[in-house]
């Protein structure tokens, strides 16, 4: 087993380590350890909640999850001598949940749980037609995953990370920070938002000084996106065994990973849509110099998927093309076709007694596959979503005996939206902004205005905008 060089106390918070991880992306974080070229080396990674998501049966926890307090991240990581301009080269070897003969209070002992996030707390890929907060339990044993929550399946696990990154440059950061504003600029009240710009409410920013620690949780970037840098990809496929080649941005790289899940199916379609669990992950880290000119990989991560994932060889199917489900004809919508794909999915899996959550969960949790079938064909896009019928304790076909019904003697847990206090709403710019501000000035550190600062001018100026337009009618 490789030296761990992160390692986590169960019985302390992720912020209260004796080496403190952080949840936000800035070129400033200090590394807390180092990883020399060729050495392998052991992480222990914290559920990107930090143990809020209790194993019971109330969806209460998953309607209130503090979303700017993730994803808690292990690292930075420094490899001596990788520099910007070079590729670093990441090779999964192993991953694991924190314990499978265990069961213990975090997630990851045990146990792993899938989330529906209510439409106004960051919603899913599927928030219009599931508004509310739904949880699902899964119980590990012999490397597969169980839950009272949704009968009739089982399936082995594909662990692997849902979040691993190279740190930003400055001039990076600042990129994401004024094209993300932009987009928030469209639609400033829209909920969920667009995006998220840095706020220092739940930043956790590892070792950076005192003294620097106001002005970097104002120019931080929050983890919810993938981006150049990699970050929360969600890609099922990064199991043990994948290689994985990082665009370096600053000098030593300063890698973070974390938000490990049990296993995940394409999209992660509920947003929290994988079995979210703690665990740890063995890597080992090499450098190919100038590799981003060298493979024109300048912009964003490319990898070799692992073999140790599960290999299903018999599923079931259902396409969806670019037409809503009141008949609104789109142009080559992708994104629609593999909703209406899902839908399809789930309308189909109630026949066999599934509720539409459990059904919706389920397309979450297990390892389903997504594909874009047709993006060509104008006027409509397709997108399929496959299936393993190997996950059911039944036969999951078409048959002249009518399908088979499941019975479950608990329902999914469910918190309606409503329920969630007004405070909590996530907005992309809070109501009460000034108090989350710090003390100090908003300006950073070269006079410029803060991130949060441009995103409240521009909604200012955008709201002024359709104060005059409503005037002049």
């Amino acid at each position: 087993m490789p030296d761990t060089i992160f390692a986590l106390n169960d019985d302390r918070s992720f912020e209260d380590q004796e080496v403190v991880g952080h949840n936000r992306w800035h070129p400033e974080i200090p590394p807390v350890a180092t990883i020399e070229p060729g050495q392998a080396v052991r992480i222990e990674c914290r559920e990107w909640f930090d143990g809020f998501i209790k194993n019971d049966d109330s969806a209460a926890d998953v309607l209130n999850a503090p979303f700017h307090a993730g994803h808690q991240l292990s690292g930075p990581f420094r490899v001596p001598g990788a520099r910007p301009g070079d590729l670093l080269v990441v090779d999964i070897l192993d991953a694991g949940p924190i314990s499978y003969d265990h069961t213990g209070s975090l997630a990851g002992m045990g146990w792993g749980y899938t989330g529906i996030f209510a439409h106004n707390n960051g919603g899913g890929f599927l928030g219009e037609h599931f508004p509310d907060a739904y949880k699902a339990i899964w119980d590990f044993a012999d490397g597969k995953a169980t839950s009272r929550h949704i009968p009739g399946v089982s399936f082995q696990g594909v662990v692997h990370p849902g979040l691993m990154g190279t740190a930003p440059s400055p001039q990076l950061l600042k990129t994401w920070n004024k094209r993300e504003a932009g987009l928030i600029a469209t639609n400033p009240l829209r909920v969920p938002p667009l995006a998220l710009p840095p706020l220092p409410k739940g930043a956790l920013l590892g070792a950076v000084p005192a003294d620097d620690a106001a002005r970097i949780a104002l120019e931080a970037a929050q983890t919810a996106p993938p981006r150049e840098n990699g970050g929360n990809q969600d890609i099922k496929n990064l199991t043990a065994g994948s290689r994985v080649y990082f665009p370096v941005f600053v000098d030593g790289a300063n890698l973070s990973v974390g938000d490990l899940h049990f296993s995940q199916g394409d999209g992660e379609i509920t947003f929290c849509g994988a079995i979210e669990m703690g665990g740890y992950i063995d890597l080992r880290v090499d450098i190919l110099r100038g590799g981003m000119e060298t493979y024109k990989v300048r912009h964003n991560p490319m990898f070799i998927p692992g073999h140790q994932a599960p290999q299903y060889t018999d599923w079931i199917s259902f396409s969806g093309t670019s037409v809503t489900t009141k008949g609104k004809q789109k142009y080559l919508d992708a994104r629609l076709a593999y909703q209406r794909a899902c839908l399809h999915a789930i309308e189909y899996l109630t026949t066999f007694g599934y509720s539409p959550e459990q059904a919706y969960l389920l397309l979450g949790a297990a390892p389903i596959e997504g594909h874009l079938s047709s993006v060509v064909d104008i006027p409509n896009a397709c997108a399929t979503v496959y299936i393993p019928t190997e996950i059911f304790d039944f036969d999951i076909k078409p048959s002249s005996g009518g399908p088979h019904q499941v019975h479950s003697g608990i329902d999914v847990p469910r918190a309606a939206a409503a329920q969630l206090p007004k405070e909590n709403i996530l907005r992309a710019v809070p109501k009460k902004k000034r108090a989350l501000l710090p003390s100090s000035s908003a300006a950073t550190v070269d006079g410029s205005t803060s991130p949060i600062r441009q995103v409240a001018h521009l909604v200012g100026d955008r709201l002024q905008n359709i104060a005059r337009r409503v005037r002049g009618r």
